[in-house]
């Protein structure tokens, strides 16, 4: 909405701010921090008053848990979203393709965590709607965004995969290209979905993968900025940066409820639209891979789950004494805090990785 002012810059020049990304990044961080900052307590409240018991904990689950973060809301991602939506349309160019599939995905991603959400909430049962369902209506927006950004984009390779540390390495998978993008953006919802299980684990991971992808995002979208480093120039996609920004923003306005006690869950509402932002954000600048270095922490904790149900199935023992993996460690006699913030560490370190691809290549 703001961003059209830039066009009126002939008339006033401080109007020429707004053709900045830069200036527009920073503008939705602020609008989305705010906004989620002074509206926050109203949806706590009107959540609490709607769900009664909160959010169901695991009885099989660390036994604190059940002390501590009982009767607790859920779907806190409502307020992540709103902030994010509001400062989007606020300070993002709605015209771009890129920006129109990204939050396409991450509302549909949080329409379908919301969903499930309320059917714990009003079960009392960590059982939501189908797994095979949930995953078919994952793929089917994913899908639709791979090949809108596919078909808008005008890179010589659009339907490839691009490698880190390679700066001509590349392998066309023609339009199977869909099928791999939709299976990453699947694949880092659900991993962040997995990642949401103590207070402030997920969202600050989530804000430092994002601040690395609006750094990505930016530079893929400029020509000189781009061939300086050897990476793909993707016309249009500096503009996810915005987005981005918003999502730190309205992270670090969620974070201020969801710290310790957490006054509120994120829920799948939106760990699950947040993790699928991040894979759409990353099929759009061709850093498919470089997102499982970033966002290594949620493969980690994804992986955890595959590998405790695929040894239990095949030998009928555990490797973990609970997945996902942040359990374990909670088991093994770790604090909350300190499983949170070790992790916050390890996702820090991923990121300096990852943004380490951008110019060793």
């Amino acid at each position: 909405m703001l961003y059209v002012l830039g066009e009126l810059s002939d008339r006033f020049i401080l109007f020429n701010l707004f053709r900045y990304q830069s200036f527009r990044t920073g503008g939705a961080i602020l609008t989305a921090l705010l906004f989620v900052f002074f509206f926050g307590p109203s949806i706590i409240a009107i959540l609490k008053v709607k769900q009664g018991k909160g959010q169901p904990i695991r009885e099989d689950g660390p036994a604190s848990h059940l002390l501590t973060k009982k009767g607790t809301p859920t779907m806190g991602g409502l307020m992540i979203l709103s902030g994010l939506l509001v400062s989007t349309l606020l300070w993002a160019n709605l015209s771009n393709v890129y920006v129109l599939a990204v939050m396409g995905v991450t509302l549909g991603f949080g329409a379908i965590g919301f969903w499930d959400d309320y059917l714990k909430v009003t079960k009392q049962s960590h059982m939501g709607f189908s797994g095979k369902q949930r995953l078919a209506l994952e793929f089917v927006i994913a899908g639709i965004a791979v090949i809108l950004m596919v078909w808008w984009s005008r890179s010589a390779h659009a339907t490839a995969i691009s490698f880190p540390f390679f700066k001509d390495l590349f392998l066309d998978l023609g339009w199977f290209f869909v099928v791999f993008g939709a299976t990453v953006v699947v694949a880092a919802g659900n991993s962040v979905n997995l990642t949401d299980g103590l207070d402030g684990l997920a969202i600050v991971p989530v804000m430092i993968a994002a601040s690395t992808f609006a750094a990505i995002a930016y530079l893929s979208g400029r020509v000189d900025y781009s061939a300086y480093l050897g990476i793909n120039h993707i016309a249009g996609a500096g503009e996810l940066s915005v987005v981005l920004g918003a999502v730190v923003g309205a992270g670090l306005g969620f974070l201020w409820f969801n710290a310790p006690p957490a006054a509120i869950f994120m829920g799948d509402t939106g760990s699950l639209a947040l993790g699928g932002l991040l894979g759409s954000v990353a099929v759009a600048t061709k850093h498919e891979i470089v997102l499982a270095i970033v966002g290594g922490l949620f493969v980690l904790e994804a992986m955890s789950v595959i590998i405790q149900v695929a040894s239990f199935k095949m030998t009928g023992k555990r490797v973990f004494k609970m997945a996902p993996i942040h359990h374990h460690f909670e088991q093994l006699g770790w604090k909350e805090p300190q499983v949170v913030i070790r992790f916050w560490i390890i996702s820090v370190v991923l990121a300096l990785i990852g943004l380490s691809t951008l110019k060793l290549r």
